[in-house]
């Protein structure tokens, strides 16, 4: 298997940063508008912005083949059905549950891989350096991962997250399968089909969206400009060139900077298995691309 070049692994160290950093954000935002009404700001933006930079370039997707259903698919899979059901999980699971949640992501990816992707056999070695990552991302969020919420409907918010991280893994398989396209035609058209989703369920549920302060349309400017549009096309890139396996390694970044970031920003608590923690994560990241590290160390870098 081919070593991933050094782009990628700056790629998916930005993603697991930002994605971290998104947790903050949102729940600043959350203080001034609704969670699907935000999470619909967030889409709608990203789609304009991807899908004025798609049309500067000729509105080019596919590359000979078009795949219009997979498309539509992953259109909701991976923007507008995960969004709602981690925005609707979230009112009756803990945060941690909902951190230990998109953990799993790799975990899930891992076995869907190793029959749908080409390149992406399942390895002991693998198996185990992505087990020992979920292990100290529990251990980072500690007994909060599993607690109770006390909330009536603490069973279906579980539930709700845990078919979020679904929905990820299934989009990123499919995303890999597709036929040769252009990666700002695909982030932007898997935008503009959660538009046609998120914005229906969030007047549905939330009523009509009021305007929000100045502050919390900045937070949500933010929030589709960085982690949704470009994110998403960095997501879309990694995915396509060096495979869903290898973009899951952001997901186990992402509950790192939540809590570093949250402890210097919110002063919530900073876990002392934080180390050991960290440690097990990245051991276990390092022993699951192995290979591929060492072929990009003894290139030099």
């Amino acid at each position: 298997m081919p070593g991933i070049a050094p782009r990628y692994w700056m790629m998916i160290a930005a993603l697991g940063l930002v994605w971290g950093a998104t947790f903050l954000l949102i729940k600043l935002a959350l203080e001034g508008i609704t969670p699907f009404w935000l999470a619909a700001g967030r889409i709608g933006f990203a789609a304009l912005l991807l899908g004025a930079i798609w049309g500067w370039r000729g509105f080019k997707l596919f590359r000979g083949e078009a795949n219009w259903p997979s498309i539509i698919i992953i259109g909701i899979l991976s923007t507008a059905l995960p969004f709602m059901m981690i925005s609707w999980g979230q009112q009756h699971v803990s945060s941690g549950f909902t951190g230990v949640s998109m953990a799993a992501i790799p975990l899930m990816v891992l076995p869907l891989a190793h029959f749908f992707v080409p390149g992406e056999q399942m390895t002991l070695r693998r198996l185990i350096g992505f087990s020992i990552g979920f292990a100290g991302v529990a251990l980072l969020i500690g007994s909060k991962a599993f607690e109770t919420s006390g909330a009536e409907l603490e069973a279906y918010g579980r539930a709700a997250c845990l078919t979020a991280a679904a929905c990820y893994s299934v989009s990123s398989i499919l995303t890999r399968r597709l036929p040769p396209a252009d990666p700002v035609g695909l982030a932007a058209i898997f935008l503009v089909i959660g538009c046609f989703i998120i914005f229906p369920a969030a007047w549905a549920a939330e009523g009509p969206p009021v305007m929000p302060d100045t502050k919390t349309l900045a937070i949500a400017a933010i929030l589709g400009l960085i982690p949704t549009a470009a994110a998403n096309l960095l997501r879309v890139i990694v995915v396509r060139e060096a495979g869903p396996t290898f973009m899951t390694l952001t997901n186990y970044q992402v509950p790192v900077w939540a809590v570093v970031l949250g402890a210097v920003f919110l002063g919530e608590d900073l876990p002392p298995s934080m180390l050991l923690a960290m440690g097990m994560i990245l051991g276990g990241l390092g022993l699951s691309q192995f290979g591929k590290l060492s072929r990009l160390f003894t290139k030099g870098g």
